[in-house]
């Protein structure tokens, strides 16, 4: 149906639909041509009724045959007429077909169809007001040291984000957010969604996977959200991204979009050196996620919380790409920071270069290796009493496979022990040294360091 506001007020008529009928209305005016126009097939009439002296003349064979062609030509023009309307659609073939979408319920049993935005595919009023209460405003407050001339340290509010109460419990409520959002401060405060400020308590974070885990004052705090799970979910379902884009002046913002792709990998550079450190698997979602979005929540049509928003692509070029971190990803790391403030992961105790970015002269000269080892990485440190260094690994080094596992670069080395093996564990190291092939047995220890150094 279209809408009075496009119609042609040319036309000579309109559909005109109300809540109780449906009817034509004619324009109150003509124009002045068709006026005239109407004037002069009046005045045709009269002359033609007036010439004749019988207003029933008996029609001659002449007058006969032009009727006959008259009556052929306007049969076939409607028959292809009703042919153009019939296949382009505007007249239905079933005849008994209805606007009404239950009559086309038996037309597909046999199709599956998935409806990506329904009634039934979005949250309720009330399911959005209890997740969009659950989540907060999240402000990284950076004191610096008072110059020698200074009064007084001076404080600085240095980004904001969002993070998502999850739990409340003998007095704490507990808070995901991003690594990146807390990173770096002094002093953390969480502004609710009635704008009250609290003061909150990092109790751990993890820059692989990009989360940290807060505590409040929970006497305030009457709504958690709930965790759904992140294995159930389907391309082109409904996500509802919330969180306080740009700062507190936008708190709250809710968008909508669907599910783009799942177990997306997407290279992270962690130290900022334009070489990727780590590669982590997240949802794909075109609800709009800003800048102040990292650690909101990502939503299912259930309200359930599936994704803590973490990055978009920000490029002039590219539009709605943004990226959640699996909230089934996300609980185990959630509950070690809990309970022990940081993730346990197993640990080599080296720095090293992929063989890659050496220079083709020091691989033959220093590293002395054939043509036939073009990939590895090569060991610039190794850490005293580390595994590595128990095991009898050395400075330039180039270790090739891991356990059977070829490696290529350090990301290669780090995805494989951080999925594939436990501290504790007993691994196969294969390397070079001074170009011969050698093998060691090396244990895994626990982590020491930062995971970029």
């Amino acid at each position: 149906m279209t809408n009075q506001d496009d119609r042609n007020t040319n036309d000579t008529d309109y559909m005109h639909e109300t809540d109780t009928d449906k009817y034509y209305v004619e324009p109150i005016e003509n124009s002045a041509e068709e006026e005239q126009a109407a004037t002069s097939e009046e005045n045709e009439n009269d002359l033609l009724v007036s010439s004749t002296s019988n207003p029933n003349p008996e029609p001659t064979k002449q007058n006969r045959f032009a009727m006959f062609l008259s009556s052929l030509a306007g049969g076939v023009t409607v028959a292809i007429l009703g042919f153009i309307l019939l296949f382009t659609g505007i007249i239905p073939i079933d005849s008994d077909q209805t606007m009404d979408t239950a009559s086309t319920t038996d037309s597909v049993e046999t199709t599956t169809v998935i409806q990506t935005s329904t009634d039934g595919d979005t949250v309720s009023a009330d399911g959005l007001s209890n997740v969009s209460e659950a989540v907060v405003g999240v402000s990284n407050i950076q004191t610096t040291e008072a110059e020698l001339w200074a009064e007084s340290s001076e404080s600085d509010t240095t980004g904001t984000g969002s993070g998502v109460i999850y739990k409340n419990e003998d007095g704490l409520a507990y808070i995901v957010t991003n690594h990146h959002v807390v990173d770096g401060a002094t002093e953390l405060e969480v502004t609710l969604a009635n704008g009250d400020v609290l003061t909150a308590t990092l109790l751990g974070s993890d820059e692989l996977t990009d989360l940290a885990v807060l505590t409040i004052d929970g006497s305030e705090i009457d709504t958690v959200a709930t965790l759904g799970s992140s294995s159930d979910l389907i391309v082109g379902e409904t996500a509802i991204a919330i969180g306080n884009p740009l700062g507190t002046d936008f708190a709250g913002s809710v968008t909508k979009g669907i599910i783009s792709g799942l177990e997306r990998s997407v290279e992270v550079d962690l130290n900022s050196d334009g070489v990727a450190d780590w590669t982590t698997e997240v949802i794909q979602t075109d609800a709009a996620i800003n800048p102040g979005n990292s650690g909101g929540a990502l939503v299912n049509s259930a309200g359930e919380v599936v994704g803590i928003n973490s990055m978009k692509i920000a490029l002039e070029e590219v539009e709605g790409i943004g990226f959640a971190i699996p909230i089934d990803d996300a609980k185990p790391v959630i509950e070690q920071l809990e309970t022990e403030g940081s993730v346990s992961r197993p640990f080599i105790g080296i720095n090293a270069i992929a063989l890659s970015t050496v220079p083709e002269r020091q691989i033959q000269q220093t590293l002395q290796l054939g043509t036939d080892v073009t990939e590895g990485v090569v060991i610039a440190e190794v850490q005293t009493d580390s595994a590595a260094d128990i095991a009898g690994l050395e400075r330039y080094d180039v270790i090739t496979e891991i356990n059977g596992t070829a490696i290529t670069s350090m990301m290669d080395l780090k995805e494989y022990l951080y999925s594939e093996t436990a501290i504790g564990d007993e691994i196969p190291i294969t390397f070079y040294r001074n170009g011969e092939k050698q093998e060691t047995n090396l244990t895994l220890t626990e982590q020491q360091e930062n995971l970029t150094e």
